[in-house]
């Protein structure tokens, strides 16, 4: 029988794959945005954060070598959750993650799908030569250097979308990309970051986080993990599943006491914590929290472990982005 024995959750921000001395350059451009999402689940112009907050409490976070040590702790993290990968050696990797206008817009949004292809590809992303150097500097995180065709559960992938309509779940499918095109920044983080190009079969499952209105509610991404893992229990196959969570934690506005309710809520298999939510605090890159929530559902049957919680702030305004590490083992 199948079943899953791991779960994993990263963050995939491109401050992973930046310098720290570069995370600065990233809170400039902050401040041209009109909508960044505050604690209180409202937008915010640069301008409106910076004169709200304490920003004695936040500069400090903004010393070099207080961005040093977070950026360090982060790649430990990443590295604890490729060895733990390694170690529980899975036959099948699920990977839940967002779409941010790569694949889907608004000529096609599904809430839900799940991509069943032979294979997936990862496609190097072309940089203009005069690209920032942050730009050139955090491509590698996503982005192979070569494409790189990965090995898909198709079979298993048919199961699930077949349970899936079975438990009622209004799921979209897809076997192929579009031509030319390769997978979404989600994916890409876990195939560079977490599997390093490793050529085990995986089942992408894409969950419509950022994109009103058919964003997903948290408590269908709870019923989207359970009803996953029983299809794989169900299923004929004989395999070790990992399911991974790719995206969050809080931003572009830092929210440490969200972030913190939220894994506090998975440790105690807190559904119903996880379930209420309010929809105005998952709106932006917080949003990206719904796929660690499916796989909390997934994974309900494990125990939770926060390997490291980094904020790592980028401007006196409390932008940044929360980096968290779990898994469930």
């Amino acid at each position: 029988m199948a079943d899953i024995v791991l779960g994993l959750g990263s963050s995939h921000s491109p401050q992973l794959s930046t310098p720290s001395e570069m995370w600065l350059t990233y809170g400039e451009g902050d401040k041209r945005h009109q909508e960044l999402w505050a604690a209180d689940g409202n937008p915010y112009s640069f301008e409106e954060l910076l004169s709200s907050i304490d920003r004695s409490m936040i500069e400090k976070e903004l010393a070099e070598d207080k961005m040093a040590t977070r950026y360090n702790a982060c790649q430990q993290g990443i590295a604890t959750l490729g060895s733990t990968l390694e170690d529980a050696a899975p036959d099948i990797v699920v990977m839940i993650g967002d779409d941010q206008l790569e694949l889907f817009n608004e000529g096609n949004m599904p809430a839900m799908l799940v991509y069943w292809g032979d294979t997936i590809r990862n496609v190097p992303i072309s940089i203009p030569e005069a690209a920032p150097a942050f730009r050139k500097a955090n491509a590698w995180g996503w982005f192979a250097d070569r494409e790189i065709d990965y090995p898909i559960a198709s079979d298993l992938g048919r199961h699930v979308i077949e349970h899936l309509v079975d438990q009622k779940f209004d799921v979209a499918h897809s076997r192929r990309l579009p031509e030319g095109q390769g997978m979404g920044h989600a994916f890409g983080y876990v195939y560079q970051r977490i599997l390093h190009q490793k050529a085990i079969p995986a089942l992408p499952i894409m969950v419509n986080t950022y994109y009103p209105p058919n964003q997903v509610t948290p408590q269908r991404c709870y019923e989207l993990g359970q009803a996953v893992r029983a299809a794989v229990q169900e299923w004929e196959g004989d395999a070790r599943v990992a399911v991974i969570a790719s995206g969050g934690l809080s931003h572009f506005v830092i929210d440490e006491d969200l972030d913190n309710h939220v894994l506090k809520a998975m440790q105690n298999r807190d559904a119903e914590a996880l379930s209420s939510i309010p929809k105005e605090k998952l709106n932006s890159g917080n949003s990206e929290i719904r796929n660690w929530i499916a796989v909390a559902g997934a994974v309900e049957h494990l125990d939770m472990k926060v390997v490291d919680y980094v904020p790592c702030y980028r401007s006196p305004a409390g932008t940044g982005c929360a980096m968290g590490f779990a898994q469930w083992t």
